[in-house]
């Protein structure tokens, strides 16, 4: 941690700056993180013992797509997400986003079936 003659004002927790109060950015992979508010830089001894952690969730099918399904996807109109087609039911539909109404408004979200290629909209 880099010295500073000044004295600490506040009793803080980990991940704030004991100078000023204020949040400490997230530490990177090197070197230190300077407060936003005082410039004060601090070392990951700020951060006492916090950890961070994440989980991924992936889909819960764990099956291969003929080639002829991939051949589809691949032609399909954007990302696929699962979401059943009300006409041949079948559970993976492309999608496609427009911001066609007044910006405070929600987008129009476009979905089209990789197999009968049947189109629904929905205003989110």
């Amino acid at each position: 941690m880099e010295q500073n003659n000044s004295t600490t004002f506040f009793i803080s927790t980990p991940g704030f700056c004991s100078d000023c109060g204020s949040i400490l950015p997230l530490l990177s992979d090197r070197g230190n993180v300077n407060c936003y508010t005082c410039k004060r830089s601090w070392g990951p001894e700020a951060f006492g013992d916090m950890k961070m952690s994440y989980t991924v969730h992936f889909n819960s099918k764990n099956t291969y797509a003929s080639s002829k399904q991939k051949d589809k996807e691949e032609n399909a109109d954007g990302p696929i997400v699962e979401r059943k087609c009300p006409q041949c039911q079948n559970d993976k539909m492309s999608y496609a986003t427009l911001q066609l109404r007044s910006a405070d408004e929600g987008q129009t979200v476009f979905y089209t079936c990789t197999k009968c290629k049947f189109k629904e909209t929905e205003n989110s």
